[in-house]
């Protein structure tokens, strides 16, 4: 069998195809919780990737995700979701794969080979971007090359591999290997492999998310609230943070154009240009915001306004 761990065949592959359907399938949930156990040691890499992904951001630069198959499928279904998650304007996010992100069923295979795609798509990654390349064997063509020609321009490099010593690694700025086992179906790196890396990159970018303060006390203020069901959660954290009634923190929303945090600046007492200055002082930090607010009197303001309504 191939040395690649991703390659090889699982201990529990014996005789899969002809064992009850329980059983095949406790295997194969057993194969998953090993693969996100592989996580554990890979923190502190995950860790110093979230910052070099927070610093680009602050610095007005970019995050880039690229890949082939289904590791980029992982790594493009993270990045798709900042905006809506944590407010990342979708212009700082760029998303490569290997063909094309699909718009059906289709997704060939030969496309992870393509290193000239692999060139001309790292054309438009600049200085400064945040590349997070990810490739389950850690050698895959294009990823490897996407990352080489991001280095180049100035880029700093995130891989993500499941192999240790994987290829990929000695092109990254910050190397991270999720070691998991053998997949029960041997190659199937969409199990396993993929699982893990999911588990890697949603990790990677929430600690990105909490250290641009997109996150206050476990609620994510730097939504974009663009359905029902995101506008009911930024009055819930309104309500909650602001210590308010939903009329009072549905009128600090319409005041703030639907965003969270100065809402709930507005909602103790600021006014709309006072909560602008507020966060913009406070490196748009809503518990920086809110302990300089209590400085200026913003909040005790809040309390007797409040307590002159009741």
């Amino acid at each position: 069998m191939p040395s690649a761990a991703t390659e090889r065949l699982h201990t529990a592959a014996k005789g899969l195809d002809v064992r009850p359907g329980c059983e095949v399938l406790d295997a194969l949930l057993a194969a998953q919780i090993s693969a996100v156990d592989s996580v554990r040691n890979a923190l502190p890499d995950l860790e110093a990737g979230a910052e070099i992904m927070a610093d680009a951001i602050r610095a007005g630069h970019r995050l880039v995700y690229a890949g082939a198959g289904s590791s980029s499928l992982m790594a493009n279904a993270d990045g798709i979701e900042l905006p809506g998650t944590y407010g990342i304007p979708s212009n700082r996010i760029l998303l490569l794969m290997a063909g094309g992100l699909p718009i059906d069923a289709n997704m060939p295979g030969a496309t992870e080979d393509d290193i000239h795609e692999a060139e001309k798509a790292a054309m438009a990654i600049r200085a400064g971007d945040a590349v997070i390349a990810v490739t389950a064997s850690g050698s895959t063509p294009y990823a490897v090359a996407v990352a080489v020609a991001a280095k180049v321009k100035g880029a700093k490099i995130i891989a993500v591999a499941n192999n240790p010593g994987a290829p990929i690694f000695g092109h990254a700025d910050v190397a991270i290997c999720l070691p998991t086992p053998p997949e029960v179906i041997a190659g199937s790196t969409r199990m396993g492999a993929g699982t893990a890396q999911k588990v890697a990159l949603n990790l990677m970018s929430t600690l990105m998310g909490i250290r641009l303060g997109q996150v206050h006390d476990g609620m994510m203020v730097g939504l974009v609230a663009d359905n029902a069901k995101l506008r009911a959660r930024a009055q819930a954290m309104v309500m909650e943070i602001a210590g308010v009634d939903g009329d009072t923190a549905a009128r600090a929303l319409a005041s703030a154009d639907g965003a969270v945090k100065p809402a709930v600046l507005i909602a103790k007492g600021a006014n709309p240009d006072e909560a602008a200055n507020l966060l913009t002082s406070s490196d748009n930090n809503l518990r920086a915001a809110l302990a300089r607010a209590a400085e200026t009197g913003v909040v005790s303001r809040t309390v007797q306004t409040n307590q002159g309504s009741e």
